[in-house]
């Protein structure tokens, strides 16, 4: 089953993380202190990411967690918003790409 990704920019890391996991009812699958955080639930993927590139609270992207998936792709929407498709472990290389010691296993 697909998961809708939500992906929002932050420049309260802590904060965010403290006050997702309450809505989410559940502490991050992956958490890089002062960077990054992400959420995986029946139905959502989430990730709050410090991004100095863009607004805090602002929509960083969307997607699709899609476990049929053949490789990660992007695309924009007529709205210009950026559309990911990606399984769970695409995910997880590129967290751990990005921060090789975040070790993160979906």
């Amino acid at each position: 089953m697909k998961k809708l990704h939500i992906a929002i920019s932050t420049d309260k890391i802590d904060e965010t993380v403290a006050d997702y996991s309450v809505r989410l009812g559940k502490q991050p699958c992956s958490f890089i202190p002062g960077e990054y955080a992400l959420w995986r639930t029946d139905f959502l993927n989430v990730s709050v990411r410090q991004d100095l590139t863009c607004e805090a609270g602002a929509l960083r992207h969307l997607g699709w967690e899609d476990p049929t998936a053949p490789e990660f792709t992007q695309d924009t929407d007529v709205n210009g918003i950026i559309w990911e498709r990606f399984t769970a472990q695409h995910q997880a290389d590129e967290i751990n790409e990005i921060w090789p010691e975040a070790n993160y296993q979906p």
